[in-house]
């Protein structure tokens, strides 16, 4: 079994081994040592990677049998090795896990809420809290705390010990693991049970900020970042609220009541230019419509058009078909789409003369008795949709 230095110094970063065996995952050769400081994928937190001699480590599992399989980019030999840990990677994992150790336990004091699940993403992390009404205010109030503890800089300790010696340590969340347990102690405010890495003081984690929250199968998920991810969270958002700062010539404290205007003043010109549109689609149809050759039975109204939109086109031909006894029948010949409207007092189905036309012509579409649209086929057979769509009425 291989020894986990990780357990006693999560601050090594270089180690002699041994490679004592090997195994196939995969497309890749895995490497097991008889100690590594190399920590598997495992409770949350992601794999540490590194390198084995000049050996790139690409990920570190652990098997169901309990083995630590160091997986390479190419194979080594058995025998002596020094390893190397991605140091920045570590120290980041470090710092969002006791970050979250932190702010569990801060949830405890604040809301009473055990943390249900953990997972540390490669930008941010998420912990699922049993809060079914979650609010703003809890939020600040569990960020300043977890907050106050970071600057307090309080000892982070390992205790390793066994089951009967937990039940008395009063440990944040029970485990059902036997043997030896390693217990990770911030001072005076947490103890959980926990196989993770963790830095030595919490002042190396520098700030724990609540990005956001939502409702979660019952519960609350909070995102969170910390120690460097919350320092490049603040540089980006800083960024962009000067960004925006510069673009309104307005202080950024402003930017929320200036943002809120603009939205107001858009959906007051999007109701307006709804409007205008349909009056021009009015007078469109009136114009289609004084156009139209007299006598026929029904009114036959046929266009192309070319750079519409399908939306248009259809409001178009529900206009038209306004009057009795009224078919349109437009086509776009750019998207090579097609659209079929009749008036109510009409007999036949736009959507069955649709249909037919796929049957013989190819395409794919459908609708209502009243409205139907077509597209899917060949431009070349764009007036023969329109023939047959016309067919379809007349021969009734």
């Amino acid at each position: 079994m291989t020894k986990r230095l990780y357990y006693s110094d999560s601050y090594l970063r270089e180690f002699p081994a041994t490679v004592i065996d090997r195994r196939q995952v995969e497309k890749n050769i895995a490497a097991i040592l008889d100690e590594t400081a190399f920590y598997p994928e495992s409770g949350g937190q992601p794999y540490d990677t590194g390198f084995l001699g000049d050996v790139r480590v690409l990920r570190v599992i652990e098997s169901d049998a309990g083995e630590i399989l160091h997986v390479l980019e190419r194979e080594i030999p058995a025998g002596p090795v020094m390893g190397r840990i991605d140091w920045g990677r570590r120290f980041d994992h470090m710092q969002q896990h006791t970050g979250q150790h932190i702010l569990s336990q801060a949830f405890v004091n604040v809301a009473k809420a055990p943390t249900l699940s953990f997972h540390m993403g490669q930008d941010s992390s998420t912990i699922d809290v049993a809060i079914a009404q979650p609010s703003a205010g809890q939020m600040e109030e569990v960020q300043a705390l977890a907050s106050d503890l970071v600057f307090q800089n309080r000892p982070v300790h390992v205790i390793f010990t066994d089951r009967e010696g937990l039940n008395s340590l009063g440990v944040r969340k029970e485990t059902d693991r036997e043997g030896e347990i390693r217990v990770i102690d911030v001072e005076n405010f947490d103890r959980s049970a926990c196989g993770g890495t963790h830095v030595r003081d919490t002042g190396e984690i520098g700030l724990i900020c609540i990005l956001g929250f939502e409702k979660y199968k019952g519960g609350t998920r909070v995102e969170f970042v910390a120690g460097s991810r919350a320092l490049r969270s603040y540089q980006r958002d800083h960024e962009i609220l000067k960004r925006l700062s510069r673009l309104h010539s307005a202080a950024p404290e402003s930017i929320p009541e200036i943002t809120e205007k603009l939205i107001q003043e858009k959906t007051s010109l999007s109701r307006e230019i709804e409007n205008l549109r349909g009056e021009l689609l009015d007078v469109e149809a009136k114009e289609l419509m004084a156009a139209a050759p007299k006598g026929q039975t029904p009114t036959m109204i046929r266009k192309v058009y070319a750079e519409r939109s399908l939306d248009s086109v259809k409001v178009l031909a529900q206009k038209v078909v306004a009057q009795p006894n009224t078919l349109a029948i437009f086509a776009i010949s750019d998207a090579i789409q097609v659209v079929v409207a009749r008036s109510k007092d009409m007999t036949g189905s736009c959507n069955e003369a649709v249909k037919r036309a796929i049957s013989e012509l190819g395409g794919k579409g459908g609708g209502r008795p009243e409205l139907a649209q077509a597209g899917g086929f060949s431009a070349d057979a764009l007036d023969s949709w329109m023939l047959s769509l016309e067919s379809y009425f007349l021969n009734r």
